[in-house]
């Protein structure tokens, strides 16, 4: 099996070809020869039944991964009753979609701590909070796809690697998201070298197992930070990091098969393509 690269959301590309509709992009990513495709509900779950449905249909006709990427407003570590249930509502709504739509992974983000929380604390409230969600899905048979806590790129946020893969560990459906432009921005500017991005596949395998490192959920982009962390994404043309050579040529040369979701500003299905030519260069094969 080969890693799979593909855009979040739809590129500026797609709607200057004259395309409108989310249905519409598997067709339009196989044209590009990109097999997968993030679709997005970050700023709320407002999608139909019905288009979620042919957007799964589509997908499946043309051969693209399909994953979802869940509402900015879940707040895992909220003290707050009222968002903890919001929260729970988003959650369930997303997954709700994923099985209309076939999606077989859920990207979601821990949270932030509070402003002056004891981060520890924080992690134990949003751990709680998280087994009731899946008792709660699990009820109404949605547990289906993956559950990816992501990485985050701000020092205020709940997401670092090692808080990821704490969750990893409380149920078997759970799998890290790794935004590898993210760890860049946290970090100050790491995650530049093979050895790096190496280090983060070999930890995954020794906590979750090799199977979990070799089809790894990894976000791209180039990131613009201050030392808060991410300020801006940004295209491959920009000169920001990561570079994304040598996160490729680990995953050729150590035979993973990522699913890589490009989340460059407006070139993601652009720079998603840039990478998967890279990658079977390195493979020297042809696509």
């Amino acid at each position: 099996m080969f890693a799979q690269f593909g855009p979040a959301g739809n590129p500026d590309a797609f709607y200057e070809t004259g395309f409108k509709a989310s249905a519409d992009m598997p067709e339009w990513l196989a044209a590009q020869k990109l097999t997968a495709y993030e679709y997005q509900c970050s700023r709320g779950v407002t999608i139909r039944q019905l288009t979620a449905e042919l957007i799964g249909q589509k997908a499946e006709l043309f051969a693209i991964k399909l994953s979802i990427h869940a509402p900015y407003y879940i707040s895992l570590a909220t003290e707050d009753e009222t968002t903890a249930a919001n929260t729970m509502r988003h959650f369930l709504r997303s997954l709700e979609v994923a099985k209309w739509m076939g999606a077989d992974r859920v990207v979601f983000h821990i949270g932030g701590p509070g402003k002056g929380a004891d981060r520890r604390q924080a992690m134990e409230r949003a751990k709680r909070l998280f087994v009731r969600v899946l008792e709660a899905a699990d009820k109404q048979g949605l547990l289906g796809p993956l559950l990816l806590p992501e990485t985050m790129g701000k020092q205020n946020q709940l997401g670092s690697l090692d808080e990821v893969l704490e969750f990893c560990q409380l149920d078997k459906r759970v799998r890290p998201a790794v935004d590898f432009g993210h760890l860049h921005a946290v970090t100050g500017g790491l995650y530049t070298t093979g050895p790096e991005f190496s280090a983060v596949f070999e930890k995954i395998g020794e906590l979750l197992g090799t199977e979990a490192a070799k089809n790894l959920h990894i976000h791209f982009s180039p990131i613009e930070f201050t030392r808060a962390g991410e300020k801006r994404h940004w295209s491959f043309g920009d000169p920001f990091g990561p570079p994304y050579e040598p996160l490729v040529a680990v995953i050729a040369d150590c035979g993973y098969s990522p699913r890589i979701i490009c989340e460059s500003a407006g070139t993601q299905a652009k720079d998603a393509k840039t990478m998967q030519d890279y990658y079977y260069g390195m493979l020297k094969r042809d696509f």
